[in-house]
């Protein structure tokens, strides 16, 4: 009997499907936080990885000839934002891609915030705090006008190319007139995102201390 009940509800099932004209509406979406603009499909979609609160990467890897746009909007004088990749299968090394400092926000030429990715790798991004240098000697002299004064720059500006991931090693003379200090703001850790949001299709990211970061991946839709 129960049998029986079970077929009666599958035909009278069968019967409404087939009497059913309209079907059910489909909603197609475009990728999450995306754009197209002059041949480019534009998208926002990073985010914090949840295990590491101070890294941003992107939610699906970067392939070749993907275009990287990271616009650091606002960064004190002593921090340093830092584009990494993997070096080695496990991510136990990184290499250094590009590093941005306060000297290099604004301007006309966006160039240097546009990072060609010539490979598929995974790339992170993260915000590092290194002593402040006064930038008018590296202890050689330091009369205005003596000739032996050497200039080396408010900033670091050399780095150690292949590191642990998440550790940002400064080089040359500036450095090692400062390696005393360097030492314990080499092994601290990097700085916390507090904020994360998305503005379109770009993703707009903000840091203890208040630096805030606009970051978007491009890739050309069509030959140009």
């Amino acid at each position: 009997m129960k049998r029986v009940s079970i077929a009666s509800a599958l035909v009278v099932a069968s019967l409404c499907a087939s009497a059913q004209t309209t079907l059910p509406t489909v909603k197609v979406t475009a990728p999450p936080y995306s754009s197209e603009h002059g041949g480019y499909l534009i998208s926002g979609d990073f985010k914090v990885d949840p295990r590491m609160p101070s890294v941003v990467f992107p939610a699906q890897a970067l392939v070749t000839d993907d275009i990287l746009s990271i616009e650091p909007i606002h960064l004190q004088d002593n921090e340093y934002l830092v584009l990494q990749e993997c070096a080695s299968a496990d991510c136990h090394e990184a290499s250094l891609v590009r590093y941005w400092n306060s000297d290099d926000i604004g301007g006309n030429d966006t160039r240097h915030n546009r990072v060609w990715i010539t490979h598929e790798n995974k790339y992170f991004i993260w915000l590092k705090r290194l002593p402040e240098v006064s930038g008018q000697s590296c202890g050689q002299g330091w009369f205005k006008f003596d000739a032996t004064t050497t200039k080396c720059g408010s900033h670091f500006t050399s780095f150690q190319q292949i590191s642990p991931p998440l550790m940002l090693i400064p080089t040359g003379e500036l450095a090692a007139y400062h390696q005393d200090t360097l030492q314990n703001a080499v092994l601290a850790d990097p700085l916390q995102v507090v904020q994360q949001t998305h503005e379109g299709s770009t993703y707009v990211v903000t840091y203890e201390g208040g630096s805030t970061v606009r970051v978007r991946r491009m890739h050309a839709t069509k030959a140009n």
